[in-house]
């Protein structure tokens, strides 16, 4: 398949793990969102005004300014790693550089808000991957996750737990499982009822108590679903085909975080003549705006059983009859939450640990300066709060060999498959 070497630049701006959705009624966390929005145009004007009266009609070169914002390419991986793996809903891409015995593989579940899972491999000086291996943990995986078609419009979240099975399963049977935002509580739920199969845990940005703090996906669910009822996210899915297209997510994106995307529509316009800053902006876009939908079923299971029911905190959520625990977490317990995330408070992230049952001397909390994205790519988040974390979790990853190798109870349905033979990745 594909193998990709792509340098990028730096991202330019955040964007958030939840479901978004449209025409919000504005209260509180929206209106300062909203307020906030209009006070960078009005200065973005302010700027351009001054910018054309400086340099004349000319200064501001907007034929070229809108082919910026309209052409747009895939997205790709950076780091050398071949596809190990395909499901119709996800991909796993090996980026081991060693084989040591009794290193326990690491295994990354990137997020799924709409977007290219290759964020965790963003560019050469902003890749997740890249820090995972110069920490020491030269066995390491991550899943991709694949846009929603007529095939995969009713998966489940069986069929995703199946297919995080289905990796930890080929990485050896147990792995230090990582999980970023919405690939977090996917982490949680699988570690809570397979715990043998995880070494370690991490969740950067993951919510946990989806109604802790005031993030304000939640404060637009109790405007849209009163009282519960979730016609307008059914009906939206409905009228998708069965999915949530991802231009409605990225819209929603928008509508709750507009100042991000003002400002850095602006800011490509007053900087047309820095060749770098056209680049990070066109490499940031190309992400965020291509797109991929999500699978109907999956996306109301998580509306009604996270952000509305809040399911992992009260332990109403079974799967396939199985009740989700949090207290059978008991491994290692690393969490990274962003001081300004406005999307997953702190407090969403951190609330597993008054759950599971990691000692608290396993359980270590790091906060960043920054929001919701830098967690996973941040220049922050990477030179100073990953590599202590991902240190920690090599000192626990010497497997005693006769135990490395710990069968849960099967996971899989007839769908399971075997790997097929590994090629080459491009991308």
């Amino acid at each position: 398949m594909l193998s990709a070497r792509k340098k990028k630049r730096s991202i330019m701006t955040a964007l958030s793990s939840s479901p978004p959705v449209h025409a919000p009624s504005l209260t509180s966390g929206l209106l300062d969102s909203w307020i906030e929005g209009w006070s960078i145009a009005l200065n973005g004007a302010r700027d351009c005004f001054q910018a054309t009266l400086a340099g004349g009609p000319g200064a501001l070169d907007l034929p070229r300014w809108v082919e910026l914002t309209i052409t747009r390419k895939p997205p790709s991986w950076t780091t050398p790693h071949e596809i190990v793996f395909e499901d119709p809903i996800a991909r796993l891409r090996d980026f081991s550089t060693s084989q040591t015995p009794g290193l326990v593989p690491t295994l990354v579940l990137p997020p799924q808000a709409g977007h290219d899972s290759c964020i965790v491999d963003y560019s050469d000086d902003q890749s997740q991957m890249q820090a995972i291996l110069a920490s020491g943990l030269e066995r390491a995986f991550s899943l991709d996750w694949i846009g929603a078609t007529d095939e995969t419009k009713d998966a489940s979240i069986e069929d995703y737990l199946e297919v995080i099975h289905h990796a930890v399963e080929h990485c050896g049977g147990r792995v230090n499982l990582i999980g970023d935002c919405q690939g977090g509580w996917l982490a949680t739920i699988y570690a809570a009822l397979y715990p043998e199969q995880i070494n370690t845990l991490t969740l950067a940005g993951a919510p946990i108590d989806f109604h802790a703090g005031e993030p304000v996906v939640h404060e637009v669910l109790r405007h849209l679903a009163p009282g519960g009822d979730l016609r307008f996210y059914e009906a939206l899915v409905k009228l998708d085909g069965g999915v949530l297209k991802g231009e409605h997510m990225v819209s929603g994106f928008v509508m709750i975080q507009p100042s991000a995307e003002i400002s850095r529509q602006i800011d490509l316009l007053l900087h047309l003549d820095d060749e770098h800053h056209v680049a990070r902006y066109c490499e940031f876009e190309d992400w965020f705006k291509h797109t991929q939908d999500v699978p109907g079923a999956f996306y109301l299971w998580i509306i009604r059983h996270l952000f509305r029911d809040n399911g992992l905190i009260d332990g109403g959520i079974r799967v396939r009859g199985r009740r989700v625990d949090l207290a059978n977490i008991s491994m290692p317990l690393y969490l990274l939450a962003g001081a300004t995330d406005h999307i997953t408070p702190p407090d969403q992230v951190f609330a597993i640990a008054h759950l599971a049952s990691t000692p608290p001397k396993f359980v270590r909390r790091h906060v960043t300066a920054g929001g919701h994205l830098g967690l996973f790519m941040g220049h922050e988040a990477l030179r100073e709060h990953w590599p202590p974390i991902l240190a920690d979790i090599l000192r626990h990853s010497r497997a005693d060999p006769k135990s490395r190798r710990r069968r849960s109870d099967p996971v899989s349905r007839s769908l399971r498959r075997s790997p097929p033979g590994r090629t080459k990745a491009k991308a």
